[in-house]
């Protein structure tokens, strides 16, 4: 089948979050054909370049989330009207306060309002055909008249209290953030030639990612799998939600617009895939139905880990290690506490920090952790020192103590894990890929993913931290269990060949329960018969019909591309990426 797979910042960028998974997606599955349509975030992520890419990647089209210029589409006065309908039916949706919508009472907990819900689709819907028809909504949505609307939605009876309050200088931040997150309804990628042509849309993410996946379905009846391993209505309240700096009107106006978005994209997916029960419970409370909802976990490549989880009594027993990124969400100042608990029991235990700094803010928190190493342990050293010569270092991959990452899990008995803020704790697996023992605060799906090979403490609790790790650190033999268990746990269910053989069988399901509903017209218009033969379902180039296709494609109807890298400008071969054909 041929899958349109969806991304934002993500695969097939070389700087992405979201590449590997995909990346290891595509190339389990190669039985299926794949076109890649990625949103990118950054010049410096589209000039850094691509991952080499798999055979069964017939196309890659991009399109630009960082800027946007000029398309220079001019409007009507017909037009005008129908934008100015349109778009202020979107604003009442986003504006409206829900103790004030009538089919409040109506609705079971947690699943939305319908009135506004109904409101708001219909007026994404109607954007995305006047986009369709008119070739694009850039100009529209700068231009004054989406300025005026959106302070006529504000002051409105019935209105957000909160967004009663917007001035000026927050009509025009919120304008803006919405026809950043509204530009892929402007895209030329709704064709039959495009995601008219897929069997399935794959969105990597909800949000702005999973727009285009709600157009195919449209438009054309593409079904749309939503998965999210860290669901972007969450990320959105956790960046914002709490921003100082942002008046309340604005945070109030963009929490509503994502809040439908999220509703929206989860009412039209045939099928939602969390990576946790943590991220289920989330798009369960922003109006997902139970019966679309299917955890996969993140596959993660276990091979280089096996190693040093088929020999874990060669770790230091002294020795405790955190490995991460370092940003005040890791709470290492509780980390820092603990040890100086734990050393008071165990003086001859070390602390090795092993990560990164996260941006300027965690350049920032890595200076006040060293300043408070060097003051929990003054009579031992600086904190600065290598191993050996202080209990605590601070460390980064590639230098000469730990050349990689497996280096960092192998240098202790304990792996820890002291945050307040996680998701799915992609360093708790590799941890138990090594089969070490771990002690880890209890945090988003941490307890989900142990399942019970580790010590799991409140966070925010440096006692209890430390209460753990001593008694770790005093019993070899229940630290050589935890770790055996938790390597058999995370071979069962976090390994590549788990993740894609769900997705696999999901796939199948979700096309069975869709059948190709496209119809093809000889030269005259009239129907023709069998103008589908059967082995236009086998990728490749097998059939060339000269049929001209109406409604939604099915798999492999058109010849086999070169991967190609699209925009709204047109398209260029890539010719030099590995792999492509």
């Amino acid at each position: 089948m041929r899958i349109g797979l969806i991304t934002e910042g993500g695969y097939p960028f070389l700087s992405s979050d979201a590449g590997p998974w995909c990346d290891r997606l595509v190339r389990g599955l190669g039985q299926h054909e794949f076109e890649i349509y990625a949103l990118s975030r950054s010049r410096h992520q589209e000039d850094e370049g691509w991952v080499p890419l798999p055979p069964q990647v017939s196309r890659v089209r991009t399109a630009p989330l960082w800027t946007a210029e000029d398309d220079g589409v001019v409007y009507g006065r017909r037009a005008r009207r129908r934008f100015a309908e349109c778009y202020g039916e979107l604003l009442a949706a986003i504006c409206a306060d829900p103790s004030a919508d009538p089919a409040r009472s109506a609705q079971p907990s947690g699943t939305g309002h319908a009135s506004q819900a109904d409101r708001f689709s219909n007026a994404l819907y109607a954007l995305a055909d006047l986009a369709r028809d008119e070739g694009g909504l850039l100009g529209a949505l700068r231009s004054e008249g989406a300025v005026r609307a959106l302070e006529r939605a504000c002051r409105a009876p019935g209105a957000l209290r909160t967004a009663r309050e917007a001035r000026v200088p927050d009509l025009l931040t919120v304008t803006a953030h919405l026809e950043s997150a509204l530009r892929p309804l402007s895209l030329d990628w709704y064709d039959d030639a495009g995601l008219g042509s897929a069997d399935l849309c794959h969105a990597a993410s909800g949000g702005t990612a999973a727009l285009p996946g709600l157009l195919a379905g449209h438009f054309f009846g593409v079904p749309l799998l939503v998965t999210e391993y860290g669901v972007r209505l969450r990320s959105h309240y956790l960046a914002h939600g709490t921003d100082a700096a942002a008046a309340p009107a604005v945070r109030a106006l963009l929490a509503a617009f994502h809040g439908r978005l999220a509703t929206e994209v989860y009412r039209r997916a045939a099928c939602v895939t969390p990576g946790n029960a943590h991220a289920r419970r989330w798009q369960e409370r922003c109006g997902a139905d139970r019966e679309k909802l299917r955890t996969v976990y993140p596959g993660m490549d276990a091979s280089r880990f096996a190693e040093v989880g088929e020999a874990p009594d060669a770790a230091d027993p002294d020795t405790l290690v955190w490995v991460g990124r370092v940003e005040p969400a890791k709470d290492l100042v509780s980390l820092l506490h603990a040890f100086a608990e734990v050393r008071k029991e165990e003086p001859g235990a070390r602390l090795r920090i092993v990560g990164p700094a996260a941006g300027a803010e965690g350049e920032a928190y890595l200076g006040h952790c060293r300043a408070l190493a060097a003051q929990l342990f003054p009579d031992e050293a600086d904190g600065l020192h290598a191993v050996g010569d202080n209990p605590v270092s601070f460390e980064e991959i590639g230098g000469p103590e730990l050349p990689t990452l497996v280096d960092a899990y192998a240098a202790g008995a304990v792996v820890m894990l002291s945050s307040v803020v996680e998701g799915f704790p992609i360093g708790l697996v590799e941890a138990m890929f090594c089969g070490r023992a771990t002690v880890s605060t209890d945090v988003g799906a941490v307890v989900e993913v142990i399942g019970g090979t580790g010590l799991v403490v409140p966070p925010r609790n440096p006692r209890a931290l430390a209460e753990a790790c001593v008694a770790l650190l005093r019993d070899p033999e229940r630290r050589a269990r935890l770790g055996a268990a938790a390597r058999a746990r995370a071979l069962e269910l976090f390994t590549v060949e788990q993740n894609v053989a769900a997705f696999h069988g999901i796939y199948l399901e979700i096309v069975s329960r869709c059948p190709v509903t496209r119809e093809v017209l000889d030269d005259t218009g009239e129907p023709l018969p069998f103008g589908v033969p059967a082995e236009a379902h086998v990728p490749g180039n097998w059939t060339d019909s000269g049929a001209r296709v109406v409604g939604r494609g099915g798999p492999g109807w058109a010849a086999a591309e070169p991967v190609q890298a699209t925009s709204r400008t047109g398209t260029a071969p890539v010719p030099a990426v590995e792999g492509a054909r």
